[in-house]
């Protein structure tokens, strides 16, 4: 018998066949076209461009802080040459007689500040940890809702809240309890003396800390946020317990952005001006009581930069945006010094 032979290609051949070149109708093998090659010369150009432009964007920044200062050391400085350094110890603030002094506006922007940031800070650590680590999943975004909306109310609707609803009720039953308790203590009774008005250093910086809390619990969500999953898995399969896990996980990975969170909300206390104003009193004297009304530069400067004429009041209202600019600073270089000496520390360990 003779053998069979199959007619149909093989596994190789089929191979072979498939990754041949293309051949023409003349039985020639036909090479396929390469790609074309991306336009070296443009994509030079465009990465060129970009890079300027985003340094020009930078440099803007820059340019605007630089004028910024300049604008106000040149617009303070008869203020500052004609009273000196004494500026910023001096109470008086009389337009009439022409003697300023920042100390009054100083220290009502400063005490209402760590007023409020006293009362946010914990507050806002309290909702971010809820939001993050407690909240049931069909609250946690009604809640996170809720937090938002607030930090985008105007500060105006704040102060007029401020000065009709909250200040008629803190003077009828919070300012006589805190009178009859903490007015007793013997070392700090002397900051819950005073009028009963309902407006003041201490009504300023509760409202300021309402104003602030959801800046600072919308930032630290986030950033409890961006905490891996696996660490704090791990920790709780260690036998952590949930404040553990916080404490020793989540606080540590994420001490950066509270610390921003913090500062973004102190920042926002220092240079809020039409909230404070209505609630502050806005009375140049200076008191041991929190109950007494004072001022702060922000509130200064609203209701008298629209009506100083130009010379020393002019000058003088300048002179205290400028200190107002510098506080700022010194908050913010404070806070990359404790960043810095807390990384410090770390290594340490």
């Amino acid at each position: 018998m003779k053998p069979v032979y199959s007619t149909q290609p093989t596994h190789t051949e089929a191979l072979t066949t498939m990754s041949a070149p293309i051949a023409d109708t003349a039985g020639v093998a036909v090479a396929r076209p390469p790609a074309p090659a991306p336009n070296a010369g443009a994509a030079k150009w465009q990465d060129f461009l970009f890079h300027k432009l985003t340094l020009a964007f930078a440099a803007l920044v820059l340019l605007i802080l630089v004028g910024i200062i300049g604008s106000l050391v040149v617009g303070a400085w008869p203020a500052l040459s004609h009273f000196g350094p004494g500026f910023i110890t001096r109470i008086e603030w009389d337009p009439v007689n022409e003697e300023y002094g920042a100390l009054i506006a100083i220290a009502g922007t400063v005490i209402s500040s760590l007023i409020a940031l006293l009362i946010a800070f914990p507050v806002s650590f309290g909702i971010a940890l809820f939001l993050t680590e407690i909240c049931p999943p069909w609250l946690k975004r009604s809640l996170g809702t809720a937090v938002e909306l607030l930090a985008g109310v105007p500060s105006i609707i704040y102060g007029m809240w401020g000065m009709f609803v909250f200040a008629p009720l803190f003077a009828d039953h919070v300012q006589p309890l805190l009178a009859s308790t903490l007015g007793q203590v013997p070392v700090i009774g002397a900051l819950f003396e005073g009028p009963m008005m309902g407006i003041g250093i201490l009504t300023a910086g509760l409202i300021l800390s309402v104003m602030i809390i959801p800046f600072i619990a919308s930032v630290m969500r986030d950033v409890f946020e961006t905490c891996p999953s696996v660490l704090k898995e791990s920790a709780y399969a260690l036998g952590c317990t949930r404040w553990e896990v916080v404490r020793r996980v989540v606080l540590p990975y994420t001490r950066i952005g509270v610390v921003g969170g913090v500062m973004l909300g102190l920042g926002r206390a220092l240079g809020e001006t039409m909230a404070v104003t209505f609630v502050i009193g806005n009375a140049h004297a200076l008191s041991w009581s929190l109950f007494a009304p004072g001022n702060s530069i922000a509130s200064t400067l609203a209701n008298e930069f629209a009506e100083a004429e130009a010379g020393l009041h002019m000058s003088s209202l300048y002179a205290l945006g400028l200190i107002l600019f510098v506080i700022t600073l010194i908050v913010l270089a404070m806070a990359k010094l404790m960043l810095v000496r807390m990384a410090k520390n770390e290594g340490a360990k």
